[in-house]
């Protein structure tokens, strides 16, 4: 069998990812967020607390990334640090008044972006898309726990 590497699920998963990156990172600019602000926002809109280490995890990457992050996070006055009272080493982590202001706005923008690149999907196709690609991330996610990854 001949297999067009192109055309394999993780390449187009990649090109859509990139492209999906893009057009967030356009529309969320003039709010002040950054794409990869996304996780840090959803893990924080609801103002609790967290550490760094808590939204490294809820946001799958490794804590000197996520450092970096919360800096210019931090930076750009949208989030603050405080020390965490149980834990005198460690820091919570909380959104700003800017942020929580800013958040509706962004998520508005996430969805209406979402909305574009599924035009001409039905919503049986985008629920079932949505689903499958669940699966792969489940599968990938389970892949790299028995890889040791």
């Amino acid at each position: 069998m001949n297999e067009d590497v192109l055309s394999t699920p993780g390449h187009l998963i990649s090109l859509a990812a990139r492209g999906f990156a893009r057009l967030s990172e356009a529309r969320l600019k003039p709010l002040g967020f950054g794409v990869g602000h996304v996780p840090i926002l959803v893990a924080l809109r609801d103002g609790k607390a967290s550490t760094q280490r808590d939204l490294a995890r809820f946001a799958k990457v490794e804590q000197p990334p996520m450092a970096q992050m919360l800096a210019r996070m931090e930076r750009d006055g949208l989030i603050e640090r405080n020390p965490d009272p149980a834990d005198g080493r460690s820091s919570l982590v909380t959104l700003t008044s800017t942020a929580k202001r800013r958040l509706p706005k962004a998520t508005t923008t996430l969805f209406q972006g979402n909305r574009d690149a599924l035009d001409g999907f039905s919503d049986e196709e985008a629920t079932q898309f949505i689903g499958m690609l669940k699966r792969v991330i489940a599968n990938l996610d389970q892949l790299a726990e028995s890889d040791g990854s």
